[in-house]
């Protein structure tokens, strides 16, 4: 028996918000969360901007002493998680089975910044003077280790690292675990904290970072021949999934439900993007989900402002859909969010599930000159209302990692 899974609770950390609401509100508004880096000297560096978390303290979600040992990224992934389950309005130790709540949350990179204090440390003071939490704060499994450990769930806990399509790999892992009947409850999604002089310099030495520092909230324009590459991000997308049994049971609003995973190998390159890759990975989550490609009305783009990654997205989506394709709507949010890397799956799963429930579409900003060679509609600068039934979210990442999430309007 395959058991329906249902979204439940949404919670976000981002550059646009740190609740859903206010996260959506900015996001409706079409509204750019892209600002100078602050936090350390970037001049020396080629791109300059990024999509950051202001003002965040996690004492508002952790003891003092609890959040020193906790790497940004994880902290990210812990606030987001108590806004989820707020929103859900479910408590793990009171309304569920502990040992059938499971948690896989994603990160492409992990505990940067930890990384680079520890070997600051390491080079000024010694060995002897290296954190003795330096290795737990740093691994990338420690979002969904610490997530599990507060909140006390005991079921599936696994940490995919896919690079860019991590978010979405978590979710639609914990999709399975849920259909299967492994498992009632998965707290999923993502989190990253990259914006460090490492992480930067890398991806700068990569030159695939725009360079529009004078104009920040315009730097981000997937699909528009002005793009120049992709503006980093931070923060985390954390999603509540649910059996429908278990949902209906405790009365739980229901945001949309679940229904189709694909993912695939581009078996490629490293870094350079290859149409058929995520083709077939799309074909597989509308093979999963058993509808064909004229069932799907939107779908929210990776889409990262790369030249070559948006030609390559656009080639993607008419092989998977064919004639279809240019009769939907495609957007890229990180027009507005910028790039989270690994949590972009888990931030984007939230849009289009907010997308089902307000039937309206979020737009890509920024988006005045159309690529000849990105000829779909990609809901250019101002949301638009629609009639949604069926969406798609598309997370594509270095290593050739494909996954695409089908999400569908809650019917009982």
């Amino acid at each position: 028996m395959k058991h329906r899974v249902v979204i439940t609770g949404l919670g976000v950390t981002t550059a646009l918000g740190k609740d859903k609401d206010t996260f959506w509100n900015n996001l409706m508004a079409g509204k750019s969360g892209i600002t100078p880096i602050e936090g350390f000297d970037v001049s020396a560096y080629t791109t300059r901007i990024a999509g950051q978390v202001h003002d965040f303290n996690p004492e508002d979600y952790l003891e003092r002493k609890e959040a020193r040992k906790l790497d940004r990224f994880v902290q990210f992934a812990v606030a987001a998680t108590a806004e989820a389950l707020k929103d859900s309005k479910l408590n793990v130790s009171e309304d569920t089975d502990p040992e059938r709540v499971g948690v896989i949350i994603g990160s492409g990179i992990g505990g940067l910044g930890t990384f680079e204090d520890q070997h600051s440390v390491l080079l000024e003071k010694g060995p002897k003077r290296v954190s003795p939490f330096f290795i737990p704060m740093m691994i990338a499994n420690m979002a969904s280790g610490q997530v599990s450990i507060i909140h006390g769930a005991k079921g599936p806990n696994v940490a995919p690292v896919t690079a860019c399509a991590s978010g979405s790999h978590a979710i639609g892992d914990a999709f399975k675990f849920i259909q299967s009947g492994e498992a009632d409850v998965m707290i999923t999604g993502g989190a990253e904290a990259t914006i460090r002089p490492t992480g930067l310099a890398g991806f700068c030495s990569m030159r695939a970072m725009s360079t529009r520092n004078d104009d920040p909230t315009t730097a981000s324009r997937p699909f528009d021949t002005g793009r120049d590459g992709f503006v980093m991000a931070e923060g985390s997308g954390i999603l509540i999934l649910e059996s429908l049994e278990h949902a209906q049971k405790r009365g739980a609003h229901i945001y949309a439900e679940v229904i189709g995973y694909g993912l695939s190998a581009d078996a490629f390159h490293m870094t350079e993007p290859n149409p058929d890759g995520p083709a077939r990975c799309m074909k597989m989550a509308m093979r999963t989900a058993g509808i064909q490609p004229e069932d799907v009305q939107y779908i929210n783009a990776h889409g990262t402002s790369t030249p070559v990654g948006d030609k390559s997205e656009t080639k993607a989506i008419k092989m998977a859909l064919g004639d279809h394709a240019s009769r939907i709507a495609v957007s890229s949010t990180k027009s507005m969010t910028g790039h989270l890397l690994g949590a972009a799956g888990g931030v984007e799963a939230v849009i289009c599930a907010l997308s089902l429930q307000n039937q309206i579409i979020a737009p890509t900003i920024n988006l005045h000159d159309q690529d000849p060679e990105c000829d779909l509609d990609y809901v250019p600068n101002v949301a638009r209302k629609a009639d949604l039934n069926i969406v798609m979210s598309n997370s594509f990442g270095f290593g050739g990692h494909n996954a695409s999430i089908v999400l569908k309007k809650f019917e009982a």
